[in-house]
């Protein structure tokens, strides 16, 4: 019995992240209220409290809970990602408009200094740097083609990213965030590609550089 409301409980908590996610969407997080998650969900606003305590508290699982999906636990794994599975989140992140738009909005809610979601943003990019530079490190060892370090280069490749991801939130039929990031792997590894001789781990055993 005790398994069973548990589970019910996880299947609850579950929904309420869904309904949040789809109302933040519609009205930001400003303008978003307890009270109208509660209702989308079939709860009064004092059983919605029963999960989480406060407006501030949602919000933040509903970050935590984003970045899951997008993770898959890579992010616990050193070495999980590689520049081939960003390109798939990419991919993935095209599917999923609702979802990439209320975090892009939250995103750019939080760069106000009262916002709550300003603190998990600060952490994520810290880490999604660290996680970068290692994808970077991964690929092309200390130094990139261009002479850059992973840990230089990893807020290039972040930002990339997630200003794909505005490009096409705002006219999705002029900009196609996979093939747009598969262009900007281009240029990381040269016309070659990442098996050719120019590319990491090419068959003439150089670092990627052209040694000019």
């Amino acid at each position: 019995m005790a398994r069973t409301r548990s589970a019910r409980s996880e299947e609850r908590r579950a929904d309420i992240l869904r309904a949040a996610l789809e109302v933040i969407a519609e009205r930001g997080y400003r303008g978003s209220s307890l009270g109208a998650v509660a209702e989308r969900v079939g709860l009064t606003q004092q059983g919605l409290l029963h999960y989480f305590p406060t407006k501030e508290a949602l919000l933040l699982a509903v970050l935590e809970e984003r970045d899951q999906w997008d993770t898959g636990g890579r992010r616990a794994t050193p070495g999980g990602w590689r520049l081939e599975l960003l390109a798939s989140l990419v991919e993935y992140n095209a599917m999923r408009p609702g979802i990439v738009g209320t975090f892009s909005a939250l995103l750019g809610e939080s760069v106000t200094e009262e916002h709550p979601a300003r603190p998990f943003f600060t952490r994520r990019y810290a880490q999604v740097r660290q996680e970068m530079a290692g994808v970077l490190r991964a690929e092309f060892g200390d130094l990139l083609p261009g002479g850059l370090t992973p840990e230089r280069a990893a807020p290039l490749l972040a930002a990339v990213m997630d200003g794909l991801q505005f490009q096409w939130l705002l006219d999705p039929d002029a900009v196609d965030m996979a093939d747009a990031f598969r262009d900007f792997m281009t240029l990381l590894y040269g016309p070659e590609g990442p098996g050719g001789p120019e590319g990491p781990g090419g068959s003439d055993g150089s670092d990627g550089s052209d040694g000019s």
